[in-house]
């Protein structure tokens, strides 16, 4: 993974918000907290190997969700940007992407050399992938694609 960047505060990322509430409402109330919006942007550009840039706006704190290692909106605002392929299997993760805006491709294959199975994707769509399986994503159209994600994790 190349080119982490954390928001702090400043007006780089305004262009990412402002895109995403067009659609969504960035905002959470974690129990017994105060609501909030959220609490950093990750800019990855290249990610894993894909094109373009991917936005992975934070939702929540790193320890504030037991056994949950990420929760974000993974934002890909431009057709062609792509995480490319990945797996989490030395951290014994899952993911889900619950596509929640735009039309993208997913693909998924079984080790770094294995027939690849894609599948369209579009608003209200959800995938899984275990922690051995490879898997990628692409925005495939001229609309922003937005994706909930949840990555669990088996100690």
């Amino acid at each position: 993974m190349s080119g982490t960047v954390i928001l702090s505060e400043g007006v780089e990322f305004d262009h990412v918000i402002q895109e995403v509430s067009k659609y969504i409402h960035l905002y959470v109330m974690a129990f017994e907290k105060e609501e909030r919006a959220i609490t950093r942007i990750d800019k990855r550009e290249n990610m894993y190997g894909g094109n373009g840039t991917v936005y992975l706006i934070q939702m929540f704190d790193q320890k504030e969700l037991a056994n949950n290692r990420l929760a974000a909106y993974m934002v890909l605002l431009n057709k062609g940007d792509e995480s490319g392929f990945h797996t989490h299997n030395e951290r014994n993760e899952q993911e889900l992407y619950i596509v929640m805006h735009g039309t993208g491709e997913y693909r998924e294959r079984t080790g770094t050399e294995g027939a690849v199975r894609t599948k369209t994707l579009q608003k209200g769509d959800i995938t899984a992938i275990n922690s051995i399986g490879y898997h990628s994503v692409e925005n495939t159209s001229d609309e922003p694609l937005i994706m909930f994600v949840i990555t669990t994790n088996n100690p």
